[in-house]
C-alpha cells in the first residue's frame, strides 16, 4: 500500500493512563505500551469544502472536552481535489492533527492503513460530514480504554438514538440491518454508522482477516468481533442526515450483499481463525444460536442464509435486466422462477444435507409451491407499493423487493426444515 504520512510532534502526556483503568486481571500488555488514548481518523475523497470547518470544529470540541490526550488523523484516500492540500495545511496549523495520503481509494483502505500505523490505545473514526451529535465521542471510547468493551459503536437505530433523515434512507438502513441479522445472525442494531471505536489490540488481530476496502469494511469488522465472542459496547447517539451525501445507494447494496455472502460462506465452511482470535484476546466465543435453537439449526442458517444472499443477487441482476423489456410484475415473476430451482437444488445438498438423488423430483415440486407463496409475498408487496406510492423510484421499488424477499426467505427456511427436507434435518448432519 503506497501511503506518505506527515506526523506532528507529539501530542503531549495524557492526562490519564488507559492501562491503569483496566480492571484487576485484564490482560495489559497491549494497552501498556500506546502513548496516545484516542487517534480518531477522519477518512476523506475529494472534500475540499468541508473539511477544514469539520476539522477544526472536531479539534476544538475534543480539546475543549477530552480528558484523555488525542489525535486527529485524516486519512485522504485519493482524492483529486485541493483535499490533499487542505490536510497538510491542517496538519502544520494544528498540533494535535496529522495526514495521511492513499493513492487508491476506499473508506475501508484508508481506515486500515491509518489504524495499522497508529500508537494510540484506542482507533476510532467518524465520517466528514459529522452527523453524529460530538456528545456521543466520550460515550464511546471510555469502554474501551476501561476495558470493559472491545469494540464500540454509534447506533442510530438503538433506543434513545435521535435521528433525522429522509424516509427513504431510513428504510434502506433498516431493511439492511435486518438481512444482516436473519443472514449472519448479528446482534449490533447498526452496521453503517460512522461512527466506531476499537481498542489497538482487538484491530491488530481483527484489520487482518477484514478483506473489504469499501463500504463494507465496518459490517464485516463487527461481524467477525462478534463471532469471536467480543464484546460490543452501543451507543445511541444523535445523527442528523447530511443531504450532500454522494453514496450511491444501488451501487453500495449490491456491494453489501456480495460482502454479506462472502463472509456468511467463510462462517459457514469455518475457513475464519475466530477461535484463535478469541484466545488470543481472552474472551471466549459466543455460540451464535440462541437459546431453545434446535441442535444443528445455527449451522443450517448460517448455510441458508449465504444461499439466500446468493440467490437474491441473481434475482436482483434479473429483475433490473428484465425490467425494462416486460415490466414489474413479469420480471418479478420471471426472475423469482429463474432462481428457485438452483436455490432449491443448493439448500437440499448444502444446508440439509440430502445427497442422494432419490426425491429430488418431489424436492422441486415442494420448492415450487414455495416459489408460489414466494411469488404471492413480493407481488403483493410490489401491489401495497403501487397502490400506495404510483410514482415510486426504481430504488425504492429494489428495496421493497428485498424486504418482502426476506420475509419470503424466512418463511422458506421454516418450511424447508419442517416439511421438505425434515428427514435430512433430523437424520443427516450437514458435512462442512
Amino acid at each position: 500500500m503506497d501511503m506518505t504520512i506527515d506526523l506532528l510532534p507529539d501530542a503531549g502526556p495524557a492526562p490519564h493512563d488507559p492501562a491503569a483503568a483496566l480492571p484487576a486481571g485484564a490482560d495489559r500488555t497491549d494497552l501498556a505500551t500506546p502513548v496516545l488514548s484516542v487517534d480518531v481518523v477522519v477518512p476523506v475523497y475529494n472534500e475540499e469544502v468541508d473539511l477544514a470547518p469539520a476539522v477544526r470544529r472536531l479539534h476544538r470540541y475534543l480539546s475543549g472536552t477530552l480528558p484523555y490526550s488525542f489525535r486527529i488523523t485524516v486519512a485522504d484516500n485519493a482524492s483529486t481535489d485541493g483535499t490533499a492540500a487542505i490536510a497538510d495545511q491542517l496538519a502544520g496549523e494544528l498540533r494535535q492533527v496529522r495526514a495521511l495520503h492513499l493513492t487508491q481509494k476506499g473508506r475501508g483502505r484508508a481506515l486500515k492503513a491509518a489504524w495499522t500505523d497508529s500508537d494510540a490505545a484506542v482507533l476510532a473514526y467518524m465520517d466528514v460530514d459529522l452527523s453524529t451529535d460530538l456528545a456521543a465521542v466520550l460515550p464511546l471510547i471510555a469502554p474501551l480504554l476501561s476495558g470493559h468493551s472491545d469494540v464500540a459503536i454509534g447506533s442510530r437505530l438503538a433506543r434513545g438514538s435521535r435521528v433525522v433523515r429522509g424516509p427513504k434512507r431510513e428504510f434502506i438502513s433498516r431493511c439492511y440491518n435486518q438481512i444482516l441479522r436473519r443472514t449472519l445472525a448479528a446482534r449490533f442494531t447498526d452496521a453503517q454508522c460512522g461512527f466506531k471505536a476499537v481498542r489497538s489490540d482487538v484491530a491488530r488481530q481483527l484489520l487482518p482477516l477484514v478483506q473489504d476496502d469499501g463500504w463494507f469494511f465496518d459490517t464485516e469488522l463487527l461481524v467477525l468481533a462478534e463471532r469471536a465472542g467480543l464484546r460490543i459496547a452501543e451507543v445511541p447517539v444523535d445523527w442528523v442526515d447530511d443531504p450532500d451525501s454522494r453514496v450511491d445507494i444501488v451501487a453500495t447494496a449490491v456491494a453489501d450483499l456480495k460482502g454479506v455472502w462472502r463472509v456468511g460462506r467463510a462462517l459457514a465452511t469455518g475457513a475464519l481463525p475466530l477461535a484463535q482470535v478469541s484466545a488470543q484476546l481472552g474472551r471466549g466465543a459466543l455460540e451464535p444460536a440462541t437459546p431453545g435453537v434446535p441442535p444443528g439449526m445455527t449451522r443450517q442458517l448460517a448455510r441458508f442464509g449465504a444461499i439466500g444472499v446468493a440467490s437474491t443477487l441473481a434475482y436482483l441482476v434479473l429483475f433490473l435486466l428484465l425490467h425494462p423489456v416486460v415490466g414489474a410484475q413479469a420480471a418479478n415473476v420471471l426472475a423469482l422462477a429463474a432462481t428457485a430451482v438452483g436455490n432449491t437444488a443448493a439448500n437440499r445438498r448444502w444446508t440439509f444435507g440430502v445427497r442422494e438423488r432419490t426425491g429430488a423430483a418431489r424436492h422441486q415440486a415442494q420448492g415450487l409451491g414455495i416459489f408460489l407463496l414466494g411469488l404471492a409475498i413480493t407481488s403483493g408487496a410490489l401491489a401495497v407499493l403501487r397502490a400506495t406510492a404510483p410514482g415510486a423510484d426504481r430504488t425504492t421499488q429494489l428495496t421493497v423487493l428485498v424486504l418482502a424477499n426476506l420475509a419470503a426467505t424466512l418463511v422458506r427456511f421454516l418450511l424447508m426444515r419442517g416439511w421438505m427436507f425434515r428427514r435430512g434435518t433430523r437424520g443427516t448432519r450437514p458435512t462442512r
